[in-house]
């Protein structure tokens, strides 16, 4: 009798569970959401992130708030996401960054793989260099031969050691045997002014993030850093064809939540992603800025993360650690 008890107990138990799940779901969300951007406003990430975040906001009918956590190379944002509530109510935007920092950083207050719920890659995104609009370097070939000519004296900004620029400008200096000293900056903006005064000598900077400054003649391009050019920006060579041959990266961007969110609400939230970048005006916002669109499963992102961190760690071994 007493084990009859039990089992019609943990039944009950059970059932309770899942219709409070299912009751869950259907009322997400049911407050304000809290959608974290580890850089800061105005950055490339900021842009795309602002895009879903209101995406969002105008399926749910509720706010979906965007809150910039800028430092750290993006893992400032991350650690505050991680130890917030896991009820679908903090989204954490991540990056390449992100995977780099995994591998770069010795200690971290959070684990990228154990400590999130992957919800989807929202995207991808190439890179462009940029120079000061009074560098002598009109080409990447003049970039490369000036840096030679004055070895120790050039510099690269990134938005934050560990960051996408960061990566993409220190592989750029070893693949070309420069000696260049690498500029950590507090957030894209900071890294973009330094480059337009002429403070740093180059920058690998997301599109978003500088055309707007290229179209002013404030910086100058030298090149894409996609393996061809980009359809909606012919006229901007690669910089692989511009002097450095095999040079390529892009980054990635996605949606995570805490770990041991509800299930369901993570189901719905997958969805919601999906149906915001499914949209014809946010898929044109997206290529205008240089983004393809994605939306895969959380089992393909989750995969995406793991195998980015191993194929990242290879390189990272040989790159000067973050200050």
């Amino acid at each position: 009798m007493k084990r009859f008890t039990r089992c019609a107990l943990a039944l009950v138990g059970a059932a309770s569970l899942v219709a409070a799940t299912g009751t869950q779901a259907q009322t997400y969300p049911s407050k304000v959401v809290r959608y974290i951007i580890t850089d800061a406003a105005g950055a490339g990430t900021d842009v795309l992130g602002r895009i879903i975040a209101e995406g969002l906001s105008n399926l749910y009918g509720q706010q979906v708030i965007v809150d910039n956590k800028p430092g750290a190379g993006g893992n400032l944002g991350a650690d505050l996401a991680a130890h917030a509530p896991a009820d679908g109510y903090t989204m954490l935007q991540i990056a390449t960054t992100h995977a780099v920092n995994a591998t770069l950083y010795k200690t971290l207050g959070y684990d990228l793989v154990r400590d999130f719920i992957p919800i989807a890659q929202i995207a991808s995104g190439p890179s462009i260099m940029v120079v000061p609009s009074s560098s002598p370097a009109k080409t990447v070939s003049e970039f490369i031969k000036y840096a030679k000519s004055n070895p120790g004296e050039l510099t690269y900004a990134s938005a934050g050691s560990g960051t996408c620029s960061f990566l993409a400008g220190e592989l750029f200096r070893r693949q070309a045997g420069l000696e260049m000293t690498h500029i950590a900056y507090k957030g894209g903006p900071p890294a973009v002014t330094a480059v337009m005064s002429g403070e740093v000598s180059a920058y690998f900077a997301p599109l978003s993030a500088v055309m707007q400054q290229i179209g002013q003649g404030r910086l100058r391009s030298l090149g894409v850093t996609t393996p061809q050019r980009l359809s909606f920006l012919p006229e901007q060579p690669t910089v692989a064809e511009n002097g450095a041959p095999g040079y390529q990266f892009s980054c990635w961007y996605g949606l995570m939540v805490p770990a041991k969110s509800p299930p369901a609400v993570v189901e719905t939230i997958h969805a919601s992603l999906l149906k915001v970048l499914a949209t014809p005006a946010v898929q044109k916002k997206l290529t205008d800025l240089g983004y393809i669109a994605v939306g895969d499963k959380p089992d393909a992102f989750a995969a995406h993360i793991k195998a980015q961190i191993e194929a990242i760690r290879s390189i990272a071994r040989e790159l000067p650690q973050p200050q």
